[in-house]
């Protein structure tokens, strides 16, 4: 295994994971508070699950968000 490459491409997949995240996470967030389905200054508890079939892989992060 090239160990700059691996690195190089887990960097590349891990921004493409943040970005995409952070957009749907804010998406979902004012959408709720539009229609009243969350109020302002929450706190909503999130978790990510990980997961790569190939080597058997799944891991949790479990965390807060606060709105404000």
């Amino acid at each position: 295994m090239n160990e700059d490459t691996f690195n190089m491409e887990v960097r590349k997949f891990l921004k493409v994971v943040g970005v995409t995240s952070q957009r749907e996470i804010e998406l979902a967030v004012r959408k709720a508070l539009g229609s009243g389905k969350l109020k302002d200054h929450a706190t909503l508890d999130a978790r990510v699950t990980l997961t790569i079939a190939g080597v058997g892989l799944e891991h949790h992060i479990d965390g807060q968000i606060k709105t404000g």
